[in-house]
């Protein structure tokens, strides 16, 4: 989240310089220029937008923590495969891993939704995507025991109404 912070800093603080530099140009009376900043300025303030969309999304998933681990493996559509040894916060609303975001049911019935969750003794294995597409997220959990595995899937289900699979771990009759 530090990263999407000090992009949103970064364009700001371009944009400030642009629209400085395109009224100076006006200033001047060189239209040419003042015309290039201005457009440039224009692109970095859609790019600012963009980035503080990127920021609130981030903040509401942090805000809603479900479970905080210390890495992840994400499988794509393609099959492609990337470790990341970056911090992982699992929320209501999707998966933030440093500064990349996974969002579900944002976007209504059509969107990304969570499909199903596998909890087993080392790992959690969310799968999530719209329509055909899908992917996966596999996290080391870290979990010690099977009481706070039965927290998580209580949080789990109350907040997402997914009902996470168990495995790996002695149930005893209820």
């Amino acid at each position: 989240m530090e990263a999407i912070g000090k992009r949103r800093n970064l364009l700001a603080a371009l944009l400030a310089a642009g629209l400085l530099l395109s009224g100076w140009f006006l200033f001047q009376r060189a239209a040419e220029a003042a015309v290039v900043f201005g457009t440039m300025s224009t692109v970095l303030l859609v790019l600012l937008i963009l980035q503080m969309r990127r920021l609130h999304d981030a903040d509401l998933i942090r805000n809603n923590c479900i479970l905080a681990v210390p890495s992840a493996v994400i499988s794509l559509p393609g099959g492609c495969e990337q470790t990341t040894p970056e911090e992982t916060v699992v929320s209501t609303f999707g998966v933030l891993i440093g500064s990349r975001i996974y969002k579900w049911g944002c976007d209504g019935v059509q969107g990304v939704r969570l499909r199903s969750i596998r909890i087993d003794r080392e790992r959690m294995y969310l799968c999530f995507g719209d329509g055909d597409k899908a992917a996966r997220i596999e996290l080391l959990h870290g979990i010690p025991d099977l009481k706070t595995v039965m927290e998580v899937k209580q949080k789990l289900k109350h907040e997402t109404g997914i009902e996470a699979s168990i495995s790996g771990w002695h149930m005893e009759p209820e």
